[in-house]
């Protein structure tokens, strides 16, 4: 491992309050922070343990994570929000800050949507992953027209409030864990998607990502609907 000294604040300066919360949260004694290791900076470093965190998409981390398990054990911590309040700031001119629940709550199999990046590194002894369910405060700013999907709010930044819960997966057998019992042998997306309660995108992502993962398999068509079952290894 090429290791530097604990960095000064590298890394640090765009840091938002939910990344620096969570790496409060699994900070343990004598662990080493924004460390350069390989030429990357990494959240946490725990001897020979590199740990990242990462609140957004996947997309940006898929080099960093491929160079760095080829030597190193990473684990990837990424939190979902659970239960999630809407803090609006006021706007100018105005003073009132509101706060109030969103109807979201999301789950664990939420994780596919990110994992769409690269899938099959779970078969990497050398790679973890833990999903955090959370607790958290989504701060929105008002910035006018040109973001007229919120009609003008913008996520400024979001806030830990509680981890409620935490699923590890090291390997893809922790992941076909996930598919439900009432999935038959041989399932399409839209079973999937029924045995979970979820929306059939969710269950397409996850299709791909288990396929990736070599826990499930193709074997033909149903209704013009692909057709997956379990490999022996998994059944």
């Amino acid at each position: 491992m090429t290791l530097s000294e604990k960095s000064n604040g590298i890394g640090q300066l765009n840091e938002g309050p939910l990344h620096a919360a969570l790496k409060d949260y699994l900070a343990q004694p004598g662990d080493l922070f924004e460390t350069k290791v390989d030429g990357f900076v990494i959240d946490i470093v725990r001897g020979e343990l590199l740990i990242e965190i990462q609140t957004a998409n996947f997309s940006g981390l898929k080099r960093k994570l491929r160079k760095l398990t080829n030597t190193h054990k990473v684990h990837l911590v990424h939190p979902i929000a659970a239960e999630k309040w809407i803090v609006r700031q006021p706007r100018p001119g105005e003073s009132k800050i509101s706060r109030r629940k969103s109807p979201k709550r999301g789950q664990v199999e939420d994780i596919f949507s990110e994992l769409v990046s690269f899938p099959d590194l779970i078969q990497n002894s050398n790679f973890s992953l833990e999903v955090l369910l959370i607790q958290e405060d989504e701060v929105r700013r008002f910035k006018g027209k040109p973001h007229w999907r919120r009609r003008g709010w913008v996520t400024a930044e979001r806030r830990l409030l509680r981890v409620v819960k935490n699923a590890m997966f090291a390997s893809p057998a922790d992941f076909a864990a996930l598919i439900p019992s009432s999935v038959p042998p041989a399932f399409t997306t839209a079973d999937l998607a029924q045995g979970l309660d979820r929306p059939r995108w969710l269950a397409q992502k996850m299709a791909y990502c288990l396929r990736g993962m070599r826990v499930i398999e193709k074997i033909g068509t149903k209704n013009r609907a692909n057709l997956f079952t379990l490999l022996p290894e998994f059944g």
